[in-house]
This record gives C-alpha cells, sequence and structure tokens, in this order.
C-alpha cells in the first residue's frame, strides 16, 4: 500500500486529502512513479510538496530524474527513524486498529475491500485526516483544521 496525505494550503476549506494506491507485491522506481504519476491527477495540478521517508526507492537515481522533470512536485525527506513525523503512519495505525485488525483474509482483495472501508470512514471524518497532520508537530499552513475559526 502507499499512500498520501495533505492539506491545501490555498483553500483551507477543503480539509486534508488522503490519496491511497494498492498494488500486489512491492513497490519499486517505477511503481512509485506511476503511484505519483497518479496523484498528480488527483490534485490536478495543485503544487505539491511530498515528505517522503527513507526506502531505497523514495530516492533512486531513476526516481531523482523523474522528479526533475516535474514543475509542480517537490519532495522533502523526512529524518532518519522519525515515522512520528509522517502523518501517513498514523493512517496506516487507524487502518490497523479497526478494519485491519484480526483480519484473516485469504485473498489480496480482502485486504483492499477492508482497508477501502478504512479509507471511507476516514474520509468521512473531515477532522481524521487533519488530526493525523496536526500530530506530527510540524508547522502545518493554515494552522487551523477546516470547518473550524480561528477564534473557537
Amino acid at each position: 500500500m502507499a499512500g498520501a496525505l495533505g492539506c491545501h494550503s490555498t483553500d483551507p476549506d477543503r480539509g486534508a486529502r488522503l490519496c491511497f494506491h494498492l498494488k500486489p507485491g512491492s513497490y519499486d522506481t517505477a511503481a512509485l512513479v506511476e503511484v505519483l504519476e497518479q496523484m498528480k491527477v488527483f490534485y490536478r495540478g495543485e503544487r505539491v510538496v511530498l515528505v517522503r521517508d527513507g526506502p531505497s526507492a523514495h530516492w533512486s537515481r531513476a526516481m531523482r530524474a523523474w522528479v526533475a522533470e516535474q514543475d509542480r512536485l517537490t519532495l522533502e525527506r523526512s529524518p532518519a527513524y522519525a515515522p512520528e513525523l509522517n502523518p501517513v503512519e498514523l493512517l496506516w495505525s487507524s487502518l490497523k486498529k479497526r478494519e485491519l485488525a484480526n483480519l484473516a483474509g485469504g485473498h489480496l482483495a480482502d485486504v483492499a475491500d477492508a482497508t477501502e472501508q478504512g479509507i471511507h470512514r476516514i474520509n468521512r471524518n473531515p477532522q481524521l485526516p487533519w488530526s493525523f497532520l496536526a500530530h506530527t508537530g510540524l508547522t502545518i499552513h493554515p494552522t487551523h483544521p477546516p470547518n473550524l475559526r480561528k477564534d473557537q
């Protein structure tokens, strides 16, 4: 599974957005480039700063070359061994505690279905994706969650 969680700095009322990808097998550079291509469509031409962790496929020569050709995508690397700074880790934790807890699916489709149900659960609550971002303690603009006024 691959996921990206972001917020709109220019339109805070749109809230946090979750981009999710699932495929059999592991992710190599080519598969991650495919995910990033889909993410470009998902974010419809908006500028994206993507904070990535350290697996080699995230930082391969081919990945760096592909990123260099993108005018609306910037990759930033998170510190090593700092999952607490990665909001997607909180997403995975939420899914593992609810939809994937004690799941003994016989097929990848069972896991995909349960995961999709969890993604829908998370997306139905606009505060939950925002909380994953805010929990990192990183500076996130805007500084107030969607649907809440600054004076609340």
